[in-house]
């Protein structure tokens, strides 16, 4: 199943309240002057959806310390929700088998479900993500990933390369058993291969808005 094809609408025709919720939700907090520039609004039209979200309890204001003086900056970030906006891969109903799990079979038998799902992924990407260079298997993970609804993409800087996941449709699943999380890194390092270490930059879990992870190639012994 395409969970992607669940997401608001972020398309030139899309509502523009949808096209601010997708904007947060991609690109994370913002001020209102930031969401009119970007999304081709004028200032006072953006200000009406942000009202208009603020006031159905999707978006919430977060200030930010503004650079030198001046008064505070205050962003606009998706409370939770907003987030339930975006696919979420039958959240309650996970977390419910989850907890029926650990009762019946404890932490042995989730640690077997978690390795479980982790060796049908493993063949999944593997297959799907055969590229020749590291730079083209991550992309084809980012493909997958977001076919899978996590929003995923690919930004290359000085140090290498990040994988940023702008939603997790399973964050309810993950937060009732970690597991998938450590499972899904070691899952990225064997796909980035031995010549690039993996690490997480930024968490959902620990209170981020997305899921970050540096991909950067491994120095040649001198």
């Amino acid at each position: 199943m395409n969970y992607a094809s669940k997401s608001l609408d972020n398309s030139a025709d899309g509502k523009p309240a949808e096209r601010i919720l997708f904007f947060l939700k991609s690109k994370g907090p913002s001020p209102t002057a930031r969401l009119a520039q970007m999304l081709d609004m004028t200032p006072e039209a953006a200000r009406q959806q942000v009202q208009k979200l603020l006031a159905a309890g999707l978006i919430a204001g977060r200030q930010q310390e503004a650079a030198g003086v001046g008064r505070p900056r205050q962003d606009w970030v998706l409370t939770e929700a907003g987030n339930r906006r975006f696919p979420d891969t039958h959240a309650q109903m996970t977390v419910q088998l989850i907890g029926s799990i650990r009762q019946l079979f404890g932490e042995e038998g989730l640690d077997k479900l978690v390795a479980q799902r982790e060796s049908e992924a493993r063949a999944l990407y593997r297959q799907a993500c055969a590229g020749p260079t590291l730079e083209e298997r991550l992309a084809q993970l980012a493909a997958i990933r977001t076919e899978e609804g996590y929003m995923a993409r690919i930004e290359s800087d000085e140090q290498g390369w990040l994988l940023i996941e702008d939603h997790c449709p399973i964050c309810a699943a993950a937060r009732a058993c970690q597991g998938f999380c450590r499972s899904e890194l070691q899952l990225f390092a064997e796909i980035a291969g031995p010549a690039a270490s993996v690490t997480r930059e930024q968490h959902v879990l620990a209170g981020a808005t997305r899921c970050v992870y540096r991909i950067a190639p491994r120095q040649e012994p001198a």
